[in-house]
This record gives C-alpha cells, structure tokens and sequence, in this order.
C-alpha cells in the first residue's frame, strides 16, 4: 500500500504437501493435518484479511486462490492434502458471499502440472510415467502446464464456483 496505493489482485499461491499413501492410516499424524492446514488455509485466510481492507475501500478488487483438483476429486498426494485444499475451496466459497460485490473471490483447481518441482522430487523416470499418464488419460493429451493455469484463471475459475453459490 506504501508503494503504490492500492490492492487490484491477490492471488494465494503457496502451498505444500506431504505425500503419503491414502490407505496408510499411520502415515499422517495430526501435526501433519495442522502443518498442512496452516500453509494451505490459515496463510491464504490472512492474505486475504490483509488485503480486503484496501479492496473494499477502492470499491473492487480480486482474490484468486490456488486450489487443486484434489480438492474435489478426493485423490492426491495425501488425505491431508485433499482436505486442506477441500477447506480452501468451502473458504473460497465463503468469503465470495461475504466479500461481494466489491471484491471477486475465485479458486482455481489444476491438476497435475508438468514442473521441476514432481521432477526433482520423484525423479526422471516416474516424472515421465505420470507426464505418459497425462497424455493418455486427460483431454488436453498431454500434463498441464503453468501457462495453462495462468492463462485460464480468469475465465475458468468462475464456471466451477458461480454454480454453487445459491
């Protein structure tokens, strides 16, 4: 605000995980849950508390939160994971109520997106598996790219959220 007076955008973009077999009961511990809950909702949660003051007073502004497709389809990296991403998604939801109309509030929900970070965390080999899995099993024929999210964050967002806000 210091600099250049004003919030047009805020888009909520960090995020982590723990990978971690779904069935393994035993794998995630609560501190896991509440690691995860801190940096995939509370962090996002306090952007968006510190930012709203400025949006409201400007009369319009725009909150975009980095989700994942795991949020709704329930698969990932871990059950914590899905669900913190799940509680990023109903938080989204309501603060689009609460915040309207001088302030946009959107989730985004990618799937896998085709990075150096699954790259240098699993490895050549399986890096190509999931990319040769993308390219048979998803429309686009091939992993998602960061240009895809970027691109669509604007147009896509809304057809997913809009519906369910009744």
């Amino acid at each position: 605000m210091d600099t250049w007076g004003r919030v047009d955008i805020l888009v909520n973009n960090a995020g982590t995980t723990k990978f971690a077999d779904h069935a393994d009961l035993d794998a995630l511990q609560k501190e896991d849950f509440l690691w995860l809950y801190e940096l995939n909702v509370i962090a996002p949660y306090q952007m968006i508390r510190a930012c709203a003051p400025a949006m409201k007073k400007q009369g319009y502004g725009s909150v975009v939160n980095v989700s994942s497709i795991a949020a709704v389809t329930g698969i990932g990296s871990s059950v914590a994971y899905a669900a913190t991403k799940g509680a990023l998604n109903t938080m989204t939801l309501s603060l689009a109520r609460s915040l309207a109309p001088e302030i946009r509030v959107n989730a985004i929900c990618p799937g896998f997106i085709g990075t150096g970070w699954f790259l240098n965390r699993f490895g050549q080999e399986t890096f190509n598996a999931i990319v040769k899995d993308q390219e048979e099993t998803t429309p686009l024929k091939r992993a998602g790219t960061p240009e895809d999210v970027a691109k669509n964050k604007s147009s896509h967002t809304g057809h997913y959220l809009a519906p369910l806000l009744k």
